[in-house]
């Protein structure tokens, strides 16, 4: 599995069918998918099969990645960029198991991927969309360097979108 880049306390990765177990438990926490609008895949077949047909790496260069801790090679979750071609944009998003949530995974990893963006990536702008009530996302897109553009729709509730251009 091809290593994408490092933070200081983790590595970024891309996904494949081995995450299939792990990505299935992580979308199978109701609070972890409170304000996502996705659904619990079905079950951990269907879950390699998704990861199986993931294929943004190839399409684009980039794409959502495995987030492993260095010291004991664990999935703690994943993070990473996402290009939507009916909005012509690139946008960040991460997901953590809960026993992860507030140790500063999602921050650093956010910030590391932005970086990758605009620096090996050459992109101009990314933008990251949260619903209102999720502060803690919001948070994370604001240590990222990302500043509020809107109120949006966000999967039927009021969501927020920030956005950072390149510099």
């Amino acid at each position: 599995m091809k290593k994408i880049l490092e933070t200081s306390r983790t590595y970024l990765r891309e996904l494949s069918t081995d995450d299939a177990e792990n990505f299935f438990l992580l979308n199978s926490d109701k609070d972890v998918l409170k304000y996502t609008g996705d659904k619990p895949f079905e079950s951990i077949l269907k879950t390699k099969e998704f990861l199986k047909n993931y294929n943004p790496y190839q399409e684009f260069g980039y794409g959502r990645w495995a987030v492993i801790d260095k010291s004991n090679n664990e999935f703690l979750g994943w993070c990473g960029l996402k290009f939507t071609s009916e909005l012509n944009e690139v946008d960040l998003g991460f997901r953590f198991f809960k026993k992860h949530w507030n140790k500063g995974y999602a921050s650093e990893t956010a910030k590391a991927c932005v970086d990758y963006g605009f620096e090996k990536l050459n992109l101009t702008k990314i933008v990251g969309r949260a619903m209102k009530e999720n502060s803690a996302s919001i948070k994370v897109l604001e240590k990222a360097g990302m500043q509020f553009v809107d109120i949006i729709d966000f999967e039927k509730h009021e969501g927020v979108l920030y956005q950072l251009k390149k510099q």
